[in-house]
């Protein structure tokens, strides 16, 4: 299933069926990297279908941001997992599955029946994957939790933001990112062990230990020091100068001196190599000590050009500087135009949409989007006739309520 292949159109996960009953985001980007990589994920969803199509406020034809972000490459079936009738579907669909995935609340899955325990029954070579907030155990496992609750008690928000407005969330969701990475990359390692065994198992997500793991090397301070971490805000707590500062044209420019040597030449390309001779900022542990006075001599230097004048002549000459983006000028760098992340689908009813893809290039086995997200329950007869079920028999289906299609 992983060996290496001569034929570039082989994908990696081809042979692999993901039975995907997670919701808006932590979950649904694990599976849709799966699908990337060329697994079959069928998106299992209720009858109001899965939250993310009607959260938020931003719509293209009635089609959400959240749904149209992370549900490529995936089929819909919509499935009512409280009825007798519907929990009989799913574990027909199980026994032919590979892979489980599921991002409830603790105890939500033994309730409807689709446990680890209850497929793994079913199916032993089954892995069966949960993503929650707080994990399978402990005193909040019944917490609700979204992405800024997590940042929260996470630490990353008690790190980020300015001492005189206190501390702030990341503007990317980034709990709702690394969980399901995590996932991802446990699902695969399931995989791996189970052509060597012939077993299935399961994989617990915690969204919170998630973010806990991204505070890496951050955690070293306390566990070295004893105490938390100063807010600095786009300072850096170590490591002197590195800031951003303004630009003539309003812009913003992010420069970071991270050695002795960059220090020198960061001075000389300024056109002020006395700098590096002043005692205040001859080294690092100086300029921590008086960052005030550095910052305010350097912001006056660049405010004496442009944001692309100044990103141009540093970078030019070996020094750390990036323009600090807004959304538009990221998506017209052409760095982010060459490395096409960028890609335009159709879609049934929103039309051409742009999307991006999983960076991740692999030489020999590319991946693809072959799907747009599906309308909910776009494929739920198609995939019921897949594993056997007659058309008088769907029908009966779809008229007690068990499941539903368009």
């Amino acid at each position: 299933m992983f060996g290496r292949t001569k034929d570039k159109m082989v994908e990696i996960l081809k042979q692999v069926k993901v039975l995907d009953l997670s919701q808006i985001m932590a979950g649904p980007l694990s599976s849709m990297i799966l699908a990337d990589l060329g697994a079959e994920v069928i998106k299992i969803e209720p009858p109001e279908g899965d939250a993310a199509r009607s959260m938020g406020d931003t719509f293209l034809k009635g089609q959400s941001d959240y749904l149209l972000s992370l549900n490529r490459n995936k089929r819909s079936i919509v499935i009512d997992l409280k009825k007798e009738e519907g929990r009989e579907v799913f574990y027909r669909l199980a026994c032919e599955a590979d892979v489980v995935l599921e991002n409830f609340r603790p105890g939500t899955v033994e309730k409807l029946g689709v446990d680890y325990e209850a497929i793994s029954r079913l199916n032993p070579k089954i892995i069966y994957c949960s993503v929650s907030g707080f994990g399978q155990k402990g005193p909040y496992k019944d917490r609700p939790a979204m992405d800024p609750i997590i940042q929260a008690m996470g630490g990353i928000m008690g790190i980020t933001g300015d001492p005189r407005i206190g501390p702030q969330k990341v503007g990317a969701p980034i709990s709702d990112l690394v969980a399901p990475l995590l996932a991802t990359i446990g699902i695969l390692g399931a995989l791996y062990i189970r052509e060597k065994t012939g077993e299935g198992q399961k994989i617990e997500i915690s969204m919170l230990d998630g973010i806990i793991f991204s505070l890496m090397p951050r955690q070293a301070y306390y566990f070295i020091k004893g105490g938390s971490l100063p807010l600095t805000g786009n300072q850096h707590y170590q490591i002197a100068p590195c800031n951003t500062f303004r630009t003539s044209d309003g812009g913003y420019v992010m420069i970071i001196v991270h050695t002795q040597k960059h220090w020198i030449n960061f001075c000389e390309s300024l056109g002020r190599a006395d700098l590096a001779e002043d005692q205040r900022f001859k080294t690092n542990s100086e300029r921590l000590k008086n960052s005030e006075e550095l910052n305010k001599l350097l912001e006056e230097i660049l405010k004496e050009k442009t944001q692309q004048e100044w990103v141009e002549c540093l970078a030019n000459k070996g020094v750390m500087i990036a323009p600090v983006y807004n959304l538009e000028q990221l998506f017209q760098d052409p760095q982010v135009l060459q490395d096409e992340i960028v890609v335009e689908i159709d879609h049934p009813v929103a039309g051409k949409i742009k999307i991006l893809r999983t960076p991740i290039n692999l030489s020999e086995t590319p991946l693809k989007i072959k799907r747009p997200p599906p309308l909910l329950g776009q494929h739920t007869e198609e995939i019921l006739a897949e594993i056997g079920y007659t058309k008088e028999e769907i029908q009966q289906l779809k008229d007690n309520g068990a499941v539903k299609g368009i």
